[in-house]
C-alpha cells in the first residue's frame, strides 16, 4: 500500500504528481471499461512450457481493484500449479516473526530511547488518533463487528515496546483513509486466501528477516530524523496547514486506469523516497541522502536481485510446473527489476496485455517407471511437499490482525517502490 509518509520531504516528486493529477481529473473518476483489451495489465509471461507468470500487486483492499484486473490475469492465477508471494501471508510464523522483529530489546521502552520532546509529541498524536477513530469508522465496519477501540489496539497496541522505525510506519498507517479500509483483505492476502480455497500449493521467495532487518538497520540518528519528519507532517495535517497532495486513491486510480509508464510506477527517481529537501539544514540533508541511498540499495536493488535468483532456481528445479509469482508492482518497474534479473539469466519475459489469450495449462505428464520389469504409470502430483500449506484462519479478527501487522511491513516497502 502506498502511504503519504514523509510526503513533506518529497517536494519535487509531489509537484509532478499534483500536476499529473490535475490533468487527469479527480481520484477515483475512472469508470470500469467495457472491453477487456482496454484494462490496465500488470501481468508478465515467462515463456516456457508450461508458462509461468509475474503479477504486480498493490497493498490496498482487493475490492477496490478486483473488477479492474483483466480476466487473463485471473485465468493465469487459476491455471497455475503453484502460487508464490514475497512472504507466506498465511503462515503463523510470518505473523509471529514480524511481531518479534518490531520489538525493542527486552526491558527497553520507547520512553527510554526517544528524545523527550519526540516521545511527548508521539504520545499526543496517538491520543488524538484514538479520540478521532470512532468518527473515522464506517457503518460497514461497525456492521462487521469492528469497533474503534479494538481497531486502535490491533494497529497500535504495545506501541511503547516497538522500535522507533516501526512506530514511524505505524503513525503513517493511522490515518482516516487507511482506517476506513480496514476489515477487507488487501489484494496480496486475498490472493493467498484464494490460492488456499483452490487448493493450490503456495510458497514465498523471501523470509521475514530479509525484509525486516534492513529497516532495523537504520542507525539511531536516521530513525529519529524520519520519525520527527513524520510527526511534523501529521501535526501540520491536524492543524490544517498541510494537505496531502498524493493519496492512496491516486495509487488505486493509476493501478486501475493508468499504464505501465505512469510516473507513480515507473518514474526512476520515485522508486524510493526522495528525502532531499532544499529547506533542510545541511546536516539533515546529509542524513536524508544517506537514508535514500541505504533504502535504494537494501530494500529495492538487493531484494530484486535476491527474488529474481530464487524465481530462477524454482523454475529450474520444477520445469514441469506453472508458477504464478504475485509481488508488489514496484518490483517490475524502473531499473534493476526482478524481470531484468530473469532476462539476464536467459529467460524470455514479455508483458501480457489485457485481452491477450492465456494458453491452457495442463497437468504435468505422467511418470513412467519400471519396477522389477513391470511398467507403471504414475500421475504427477500438482504440488510438492516443500510447498506444504498451513490452513488459514479466515475469521475477521484474524484477517484484521494479519492486515494490520503486514501493513506496517508492506507500507515500508511500498513507500519505497510506489510513493
Amino acid at each position: 500500500m502506498v502511504h503519504p509518509g514523509w510526503v513533506c520531504l518529497l517536494q519535487s516528486s509531489l509537484l509532478l504528481l499534483a500536476r499529473a493529477r490535475q490533468s487527469r481529473g479527480p481520484a477515483g473518476a475512472c469508470p470500469l471499461r467495457g472491453k477487456q483489451s482496454e484494462l490496465n495489465s500488470f501481468l508478465w509471461t515467462i515463456k516456457r512450457d508450461p508458462p509461468s507468470y509475474f503479477f504486480g500487486t498493490i497493498h490496498v483492499p482487493y475490492t477496490r481493484v478486483w473488477d479492474f484486473i483483466p480476466e487473463n490475469s485471473k485465468k493465469a492465477f487459476q491455471q497455475s500449479h503453484i502460487v508464490y508471494f514475497e512472504l507466506d501471508l498465511t503462515d503463523p510464523y510470518t505473523i509471529s516473526a514480524l511481531t518479534s522483529c518490531q520489538l525493542l530489546p527486552q526491558g527497553e521502552n520507547l520512553q527510554d530511547v526517544l528524545p523527550r520532546d519526540i516521545y511527548r509529541r508521539l504520545k499526543r498524536h496517538l491520543e488524538y488518533v484514538k479520540l478521532m477513530m470512532p468518527s473515522w469508522m464506517t457503518p460497514d465496519q461497525r456492521g462487521k463487528g469492528l469497533y474503534a477501540d479494538y481497531l486502535f489496539n490491533a494497529i497500535a497496541g504495545n506501541w511503547e515496546r516497538k522500535r522507533p522505525v516501526w512506530v514511524m510506519l505505524m503513525v503513517n498507517s493511522l490515518t482516516e483513509v487507511d482506517i476506513k479500509s480496514r476489515g477487507v483483505p488487501v489484494l496480496d492476502l486475498y490472493l493467498a486466501q484464494e490460492a488456499e480455497r483452490l487448493r493450490k500449493q503456495t510458497g514465498a521467495v523471501e523470509k521475514v528477516e530479509e525484509q525486516c532487518h534492513p529497516l532495523n538497520g537504520l542507525n539511531f540518528s536516521q530513525v529519529i530524523f524520519a520519525l520527527n519528519q513524520t510527526l511534523l507532517q501529521q501535526e501540520s495535517l491536524r492543524a490544517g496547514s498541510f494537505q496531502i497532495p498524493y493519496t492512496t486513491e491516486d495509487l488505486i486510480k493509476h493501478y486501475n486506469c493508468g499504464d505501465l509508464n505512469s510516473i507513480i510506477f515507473n518514474h526512476d527517481t520515485s522508486q524510493v523516497p526522495n528525502f532531499i529537501n532544499a529547506t533542510l539544514p545541511p546536516h539533515e540533508r546529509v542524513t536524508a541522502q544517506e537514508i535514500d541511498s541505504y533504502f535504494r540499495q537494501e530494500l529495492i536493488y538487493k531484494r530484486n536481485e535476491r527474488m529474481g535468483r530464487r524465481v530462477k532456481d524454482l523454475l529450474e528445479e520444477y520445469p514441469d510446473k506453472s508458477f504464478f509469482f504475485a509481488f508488489g508492482a514496484g518490483h517490475f518497474m524502473g531499473n534493476n527489476t526482478v524481470i531484468d534479473v530473469l532476462r539476464r539469466e536467459g529467460y524470455e519475459v514479455e508483458h501480457t496485455p489485457a485481452g491477450q489469450a492465456i494458453n491452457n495449462t495442463t497437468d504435468p505428464p505422467p511418470r513412467i517407471r519400471i519396477i522389477n520389469g513391470y511398467i507403471t504409470v504414475e500421475p504427477q502430483p500438482r504440488g510438492h511437499g516443500r510447498f506444504s500449506h498451513t490452513r488459514t484462519d479466515t475469521s475477521s479478527a484474524h484477517q484484521l490482525f494479519q492486515s494490520s501487522i503486514l501493513s506496517l511491513l508492506t507500507l515500508a516497502l511500498h513507500m519505497l517502490r510506489l510513493h
